[in-house]
């Protein structure tokens, strides 16, 4: 394995997004400059900072148990760069790392996580459709739970949730249209697999939330326990 990464380095370096630097896609120096929050936010369009990790009372209500997010998309420049090359061309597949140690120091670095925050659980990546995952080579929120199950020990479930609707880019859409869009989109083919267990449901971006609500809907009604949302970045 060391062979194959001491040819990846020689042959296709990295750089930093940020300085150019060689060596990394995000080096020390640059990393030190990025926000990564250090609290919770709650799932309302406009988020409530919180003392604890979960809901207000205005979005107790979703499906959705809260949300670790790392960092604010639109705050930084370099955090949109990071993830737009990552889910758009040139798809740099390896940025995965980056993004779970990100997240993985968002989670320790915020106020009151719980203590066992990863016992009993699983990590599953929100599913592209065939169509997606063809055209992109790879999914993105796959790669990143496989990271994060590297790091932190957890199994990860690739092929459980499963998207069976072909749905359009949900990027020029409306908080209500992305709702309609993404509705009854994903199945859970092994129920079993996920009954009552803590599921960490990952993804890259949290924007109005519709996709993470959807597949958690159909994550709780097959036998989940709880299910918390982990991204990269929030867009709101």
């Amino acid at each position: 394995m060391w062979i194959i990464n001491f040819l990846t380095d020689v042959f296709f370096p990295k750089f930093c997004f940020g300085c150019n630097k060689e060596g990394d896609w995000l080096c020390e120096d640059c990393k030190s400059l990025l926000n990564i929050l250090e609290h919770q936010y709650c799932l309302c369009k406009k988020p409530k900072r919180l003392s604890f990790a979960g809901k207000c009372k205005k979005c107790k209500s979703k499906n959705l148990s809260g949300l670790y997010c790392a960092l604010n998309y639109k705050e930084d420049s370099l955090t949109k760069n990071l993830i737009l090359n990552f889910k758009y061309k040139p798809f740099i597949k390896t940025l995965n790392g980056t993004f779970a140690k990100l997240i993985i120091e968002h989670i320790y670095v915020s106020e009151n996580h719980p203590k066992e925050i990863f016992k009993e659980g699983i990590l599953i990546p929100v599913p592209l459709t065939k169509k997606k995952l063809k055209y992109r080579g790879f999914n993105q929120s796959a790669e990143i739970a496989k990271s994060l199950s590297e790091k932190t020990n957890l199994k990860t479930e690739l092929n459980n949730l499963i998207k069976i609707k072909n749905t359009p880019s949900q990027t020029e859409l409306s908080s209500e249209q992305r709702k309609e869009n993404i509705k009854d989109a994903f199945v859970c083919k092994n129920p079993e697999r996920i009954k009552n267990k803590k599921v960490f449901l990952i993804d890259d971006v949290y924007t109005t939330g519709a996709t993470l609500e959807e597949a958690s809907k159909t994550l709780k009604k097959a036998g989940a326990k709880e299910v918390w949302g982990v991204v990269v970045a929030r867009e709101e």
